[in-house]
């Protein structure tokens, strides 16, 4: 198989027969963006410059802000985590950017302090996770995968303590079950704190928390391997198109556009000729609708 060619200003690392092929090294979101569109992941992480984003959107700086709360929640000393820290806390990590105007930013803020509010009322404020943004690795024959979970919980199980993924959402309803057991993120979060902490990890949740709404799954060893199989296949094909690429194929054949209600969303669809045809949505536009087009 032939090595593939470096990109400018990297050294050619050169192949040899026997030795082993390279490790594809993901993140939870550069497979996701290759699944949902081959082209948006060409933009994203091979053209080189990248083709310019638009602007911010609005629903993307609701969501951080209310992540990086939630993390600063856990930063405190148990006595200090109260409901009323967290307005402090909000406002320390809002970010502005996209918003329609200062009357939808300041209803933004109202809100997320409401869901922020309600939701540690369920936390136990002395209770720590046993971790929070935390970085979870692992590799296989295939891949070389890192992500960072939201939480992860330590809870007690039948045969003692078992290890929990927790994932925050801010943007759709209607999560439920199969949401939390199709989510190949958090099944691959699962697998790899399985083997950095050395304990079962099996169970998956989802909280939406403009609903307090809990969906949960419980994995099995097979399942788990199943999503691990799917993000394998998943790198084979990244690789495969990057080499196509390497060795002078047509890029758009290589990583083609799977065009859908999706391209009015995309960062990029200014410089795809395919999302250029699709009328874009205003950086504010999820703001003012029942659900948010992406996840959180």
């Amino acid at each position: 198989m032939r090595a593939p060619r470096p990109r400018s200003g990297q050294p050619e690392q050169l192949g040899f027969e026997g030795m082993p092929e390279r490790l594809f090294v993901c993140t939870p979101s550069k497979l996701g963006t290759y699944e949902d569109c081959p082209r948006r992941y060409r933009y994203s992480y091979v053209d080189r410059p990248a083709p310019p984003k638009g602007p911010p959107w609005a629903h993307n700086s609701l969501g951080a802000s209310v992540h990086t709360a939630l993390k600063n929640w856990y930063a405190l000393t148990p006595d200090r985590r109260r409901p009323e820290a967290l307005a402090g806390l909000l406002k320390g990590t809002w970010v502005r950017e996209g918003y329609r105007d200062d009357e939808q930013e300041r209803e933004a803020y109202r809100r997320a302090l409401g869901w922020l509010e309600a939701y540690v009322e369920t936390l136990e404020p002395g209770v720590d996770p046993l971790g929070v943004e935390r970085v979870v690795a692992v590799k296989t024959a295939v891949l070389a995968f890192n992500g960072r979970a939201d939480r992860i919980d330590s809870r007690p199980g039948p045969d003692g303590p078992e290890l929990v993924i927790v994932d925050y959402k801010t943007g759709r309803t209607g999560l439920d079950g199969d949401d939390a057991r199709g989510s190949q993120a958090l099944a691959l979060y699962a697998y790899a704190a399985e083997r950095t902490f050395r304990r079962p990890c099996r169970r998956v949740e989802l909280h939406h928390l403009p609903t307090g709404t809990v969906a949960a799954h419980e994995h099995t060893a097979d399942s788990l391997a199943r999503q691990l199989t799917r993000a394998e296949d998943t790198a084979r094909d990244i690789m495969a198109a990057e080499r196509a690429v390497a060795d002078g194929g047509d890029p758009d054949e290589a990583f083609p556009t799977v065009a859908g209600p999706r391209c009015g969303w995309c960062d990029y669809r200014r410089a795809c000729p395919t999302g250029a045809q699709t009328p874009g949505r205003e950086p504010w536009a999820a703001m003012d609708r029942p659900t948010t087009p992406t996840g959180d």
